[in-house]
């Protein structure tokens, strides 16, 4: 065991909450993302294993730390740069003690400008006893974002179809939460609203007819419907195809009922609640046969009010409206389609993806007509715009 690798063992074997969080923090100004948990399992495994060399405490603070393959270099310099100066981590104990030392394409020097540490291009760890001062040396270290995080600000009419399918996993696990509603059904509960005097009086029995323990009761909360209307006329046709992911997702755990609209609308619910994107989108555009054509907002709305809207599907529901907002027809009819949605809904959300251009202003058109009934006006023009979407769904009035 070189001086470094026994001065660590011996501060692990002292304080071993203090040589956990030490390396800890090293490795999570790397990037590495580490966890209290984490450093936990570290020292419960020193403890248990007792580590009497230095390959056996890499490999011990190794199955505490990384959690995936693209974290081993990381470690590894980290790992290095502490223990002993930047050797090589594994030692022997990866094969031929003669074989060239491991690749590391992945460590590289920190990009100009760039701050070290969490967040840069790249970050450097301090070596030796005194960090940070002079006659000490940095090891790079490479730290690359993930494919999500790069296209998270990314139009998402600029996304290609590998990019896409990238972020497609994302865009279906996205939680689209409906604030909850009071049910018209109650059940016993501790802190109830109400006094439940029959089972107040029933459990009186067992104490010869003395109501000493009163029984109270609340009512249900059920979420409330979730109905998502998506423009797939030429002007949307680019982010259509990312919100049908997204109203996948929402098909499947939200319940949600959608409908898909250009110049008449069409019920897709069934073909998005198969779970697989590619045949949902081939399902949706079967069974829209105006798809990426024009755009009569006000007629398709009237068509939902008429056949599904009065009918309960729209009653104290969050109805959602994926669309630019760019009519064909004449807007006083969607301004009164609007209305009469509005009187049903328990709030509208209504999804731009213009909204985020330099610019925009919601004064003429389908837009204007619409804007005095939509209780939150949102982008969602990227990823990561749709938290705001999110956030939209999910607040109460």
């Amino acid at each position: 065991m070189t001086s470094g690798a026994a001065s660590f063992a011996r501060a692990l074997s002292r304080d071993p909450a203090f040589a956990a969080v030490a390396l800890g923090r090293s490795l999570q100004a790397a990037g590495v993302p580490v966890t209290p948990d984490r450093s936990a399992s570290f020292v419960a495994a020193a403890a248990l294993l007792g580590p009497a060399s230095r390959d056996e405490l890499y490999w011990t603070a190794r199955l505490g730390f990384v959690t995936s393959r693209d974290q081993i270099p990381v470690f590894d310099a980290v790992f290095a740069a502490i223990v002993d100066g930047a050797a090589d981590p594994a030692g022997d104990s990866r094969g031929d003690p003669n074989a060239p030392p491991p690749d590391r394409r992945a460590a590289r020097a920190p990009a100009a400008g760039a701050a070290p540490g969490r967040g840069g291009a790249g970050g450097s760890v301090p070596t030796g006893p005194g960090r940070g001062r002079p006659g000490t040396r940095d090891v790079p270290v490479g730290l690359r974002a993930s494919p999500a995080e790069r296209l998270a600000d990314v139009r998402l009419e600029e996304l290609d179809d590998s990019e896409l399918a990238l972020v497609g996993r994302l865009l279906r696990a996205l939680a689209l939460a409906t604030p909850p509603r009071r049910a018209r059904r109650s059940r016993v509960s501790p802190r109830g609203e109400h006094l439940d005097v029959r089972a107040t009086l029933r459990r009186s029995h067992r104490t010869g007819g003395d109501p000493v323990k009163r029984l109270n009761r609340r009512r249900r909360q059920h979420p409330r419907r979730l109905v998502a209307l998506l423009d797939v006329s030429g002007s949307m046709a680019p982010y259509a195809r990312a919100y049908m992911l997204l109203l996948e997702g929402a098909a499947l755990g939200a319940h949600a009922e959608t409908f898909v609209f250009a110049t008449r609308l069409t019920r897709v619910t069934k073909a998005l609640r198969e779970g697989r994107a590619r045949a949902a989108l081939e399902r949706a555009g079967t069974a829209a046969p105006d798809w990426a054509g024009g755009t009569r907002l006000g007629e398709a709305l009237r068509s939902f009010n008429d056949h599904f809207g009065r009918r309960g599907m729209a009653r104290d529901a969050v109805v959602v409206v994926f669309s630019d907002g760019w009519e064909r027809g004449d807007p006083s009819l969607l301004g009164r389609e609007m209305q009469r949605l509005a009187r049903l809904a328990y709030r509208i959300v209504w999804v731009n993806p213009r909204v985020a251009a330099r610019g925009f202003s919601p004064a003429t058109g389908g837009m204007a007509a619409a804007l005095p009934y939509v209780d939150d006006l949102v982008s969602g023009h990227s990823l990561a715009a749709l938290d705001a979407v999110v956030d939209a769904i999910g607040r109460h009035r």
